[in-house]
């Protein structure tokens, strides 16, 4: 998998980062690629980063136009799991994994500030909302757990807020996300259709086909009705004029 160096996912205009592929069975078959806004996808020393290794790239003195995702490559094609790296100019940023989190483990979140840190008054958001406040710049999560999944952001007095960084805590249910996968062109993300949903799509439209089905049968047998009345009608009449006849 890819790991980064220092574990985050923001950090300050010139900061250093080590991107490197880890696989204990084969070191030197993966190489560090990117994905960004403005160039594409490019590997490690094509313009951008070091590659002081095969499989370890670094990047010297970061840039905005370094934001983007970042992943392994080995050479038979497969992919590791994707990062999301945000390069910014602002002066707060929020330190949190780059990597999802296991469900029931504990996560610091850091808001840092890039002047003095020790006059400032932190807040947490979560989704918008504003989950914690204190002087520490510091949040943990004692036990991760699906409901704190989201995006985060902080700010610090004065200095504005941070970008947001999406935490993904892995359950049962999504430890799939993390498996290498071929590829041949840009990642595309795969979804499942879960069954609960599909069983709530079928209770609520079960009872719409039935009503439909009922609806049709009334119109046929009212259709059937009309039709039979009319010629019953008709056969009246006709017995009628036959009787003046006679």
């Amino acid at each position: 998998c890819l790991q980064v160096s220092p574990d985050r996912s923001q950090f300050f205009r010139y900061d250093s980062i080590t991107l490197s592929c880890e696989d204990p069975l084969n070191s030197t078959g993966w190489k560090v690629k990117r994905r960004t806004s403005d160039s594409g996808v490019r590997p490690c020393s094509s313009g951008w980063g070091f590659a002081s290794s095969g499989s370890i790239c670094i990047i010297g003195n970061t840039y905005p136009t370094d934001t983007g995702v970042y992943w392994c490559e080995s050479d038979g094609g497969n992919r590791s799991n994707e990062v999301n790296i945000t390069i910014t100019d602002r002066t707060v940023i929020l330190e949190s994994p780059a990597m999802p989190v296991s469900e029931g483990a504990a996560v610091v979140l850091y808001c840092k500030a890039e002047t003095n840190a020790s006059k400032h008054k932190y807040n947490f958001f979560k989704d918008g909302h504003l989950i914690r406040s204190n002087c520490s710049g510091e949040m943990t999560i004692v036990s991760a757990s699906r409901s704190d999944e989201g995006l985060y952001t902080c700010s610090a007095s004065g200095l504005g807020e941070s970008e947001g960084s999406w935490l993904t805590v892995l359950g049962d249910g999504n430890d799939q996300s993390i498996q290498l996968t071929p590829s041949s062109g840009p990642a595309t993300a795969s979804f499942s259709f879960p069954e609960s949903r599909l069983l709530c799509h079928l209770i609520v439209g079960i009872p719409y086909l039935f009503s439909t089905v009922l609806l049709g049968l009334i119109y046929r047998d009212r259709k059937r009705g009309e039709a039979a009345q009319i010629a019953a009608d008709k056969r009246k009449n006709l017995d009628v004029n036959m009787e003046r006849i006679v």
